[in-house]
């Protein structure tokens, strides 16, 4: 007999319906209950952790004077990046790009970055506010190498003339988790913590790699209380991974969390976690 206890995020337990949610709060009994309900990163790490497994997010940058159309209208652009070090990220631009000229006449901006596999508002997503500027010439370089270690490809394999942006300030991270957390994060934590291992190496491969082994038993494992067409791993960290799962045009997102104590740091523990998990046929609620 299968014992399941699954834990589901939905739109409205991401803080949509309520405006508590906007104004700026140190992090609520709510949300520290529901991190632990769900066994998940503190929202900081949770930040740094979804930085360094999303490779695309969105650029809303201000229209400039340059741009008789439309002039202090919010501009929306599709962009490619890299976090440095201290999770701040990295942009390789064209000087020809509509949002490379808004930022050269206004570095505000802010950066929304959702969590791979989106598939719905009770997905993971984190908006950045700050600064962008062009780096210096002598940081050119080192910009390359932080943005070709996550892309494996440089703006020289692309078209055009390129050139590296970075942004200096963050001045707020709004955070919204997906599993009720819902929250302001401190920028100086966001900025010394480390993310977790298992987010940082490999990557998408990582992910690629476990849904090769793990995707169909858990469909299967899933499937107990009713049926599902297909079970996937989105995201992974020290405590669990994200599942999204599709129920015919429906998806959702479920947490599986390790047993507790059992922090994961790389592929070959990840394997031996959910293995164990799944041979025991169930998945906690922690």
């Amino acid at each position: 007999m299968v014992d399941m206890s699954l834990t589901s995020s939905s739109a409205s337990g991401a803080g949509g319906g309520t405006r508590a949610g906007l104004f700026r709060t140190p992090i609520s009994g709510g949300v520290q209950s529901a991190t632990s309900v769900h066994g998940l990163p503190r929202p900081a790490l949770a930040v740094r952790n979804l930085m360094e497994q999303a490779r695309f997010a969105h650029l809303c940058t201000t229209m400039s004077r340059m741009h008789h159309r439309r002039q202090g209208y919010p501009f929306g652009s599709l962009v490619d990046f890299a976090p440095d070090s201290s999770g701040h990220p990295i942009f390789s631009f064209s000087p020809l790009a509509i949002h490379t000229r808004n930022l050269l006449a206004d570095p505000r901006c802010t950066l929304v970055v959702q969590i791979p596999g989106w598939s719905g508002l009770s997905n993971a997503r984190v908006t950045i506010f700050g600064d962008v500027y062009p780096l210096p010439e002598h940081q050119q370089e080192w910009a390359h190498k932080q943005y070709i270690a996550k892309h494996q490809q440089g703006p020289s394999q692309q078209w055009g003339n390129f050139y590296y942006f970075r942004m200096q300030n963050i001045s707020d991270i709004y955070f919204i988790g997906g599993f009720g957390t819902v929250a302001w994060v401190d920028v100086k934590e966001y900025e010394a913590l480390q993310p977790d291992r298992i987010a940082v190496d490999g990557g998408e491969q990582n992910l690629k790699e476990l849904n090769a082994m793990f995707s169909k038993p858990l469909k299967e494992l899933l499937s107990a209380e009713s049926e599902v067409d297909d079970a996937a791993l989105i995201s992974i960290d020290s405590k669990g991974t994200d599942i999204r799962v599709r129920q015919g045009a429906q998806f959702n997102i479920q947490r599986i969390s390790f047993d507790e104590g059992h922090s994961v740091e790389t592929l070959e523990e990840a394997k031996v976690a959910l293995r164990k998990l799944i041979n025991k046929g169930r998945v906690f609620k922690l």
